[in-house]
Parts: structure tokens; sequence; C-alpha cells
């Protein structure tokens, strides 16, 4: 009894395998590409988008390995994104934390550090005083 079920299950499996094999498509040769058609040229303007000055550029700050901060600078905007750090134990998704945190967009910067150019106002005070313009050349009446 043993035999006869060893030898089903031997057959079952060649036959299994045959299958497979009977089952591929020979190989065929392959097709000619389509014909391809001219495009007709036209008159109308072509509009190109202009190139992107610097692309994007991101700068990371990390402490400890985390990601604190990530600046991110696209063309004339800039932004800062920051990490939404959850107060005490609470952690993501739970009752106690609270949403993302939205990016802060850099609006203006001042550089306090810089020197103000003069006026021609504060200039005459300090006593710089231009002097007059040369005479003009004797010509004709």
């Amino acid at each position: 009894m043993m035999r006869s079920s060893l030898f089903k299950f031997a057959s079952l499996c060649l036959l299994a395998g045959a299958g497979q094999v009977f089952a591929q498509a020979p190989q065929s040769a392959p097709t000619p590409s389509p014909k391809l058609e001219r495009v007709p040229e036209s008159e109308a303007p072509l509009s190109v988008a202009p190139a992107r000055e610097g692309g994007t550029q991101i700068t990371e700050k990390r402490e400890g390995g985390k990601v604190t901060e990530v600046q991110v600078k696209s063309g004339k905007s800039r932004y800062t994104m920051k990490p939404h750090l959850e107060a005490g134990n609470a952690q993501r998704g739970d009752a106690q934390s609270g949403d993302i945190r939205a990016p802060q967009w850099t609006v203006l910067e001042f550089d306090l550090g810089k020197k103000k150019p003069k006026t021609e106002a504060e200039a005459a005070k300090a006593g710089a005083v231009e002097p007059p313009p040369p005479p003009r050349p004797p010509g004709k009446k």
C-alpha cells in the first residue's frame, strides 16, 4: 500500500513538470517594427520654460544623529522644517501629541552688522565736499 501511494505521488510530480514544459510557447521570429509617420512641421512658436536658477539646496542640521532642522532653498524662496517634539512621554498618535509642524518661511532677513552707505547730506556734514566741475571749453557762439 505504501508503494502504490509513493508511485502515485511520483507520477503526479512528473506529470505536473511535463505540463510546464509543454505550456511554454515555441520561439517565433521577431515581428517587424511598425512603420513610423513623419509629423508635419507647424509655424506655431515654441514655448520653452526658463531654467531654474540654482535648483534646490537642502541643508540638514543634526544633533546626536537626529535631524533637528532642515533648511530648503529653492530659487528665491527659503523655508525651514523642524520636527514636531511631543511633550513629556507622549507618542505620535496619542491624544497628548499634536499635529504636524508646518514649515517656517523666511520672509525678510536683516543684517544688523552691516554699515549703511552714507548719503550726500551725511557726506557734506562730514566735510567731504565735491570739487566744482571743470570750466567749459571756449566754443562758437
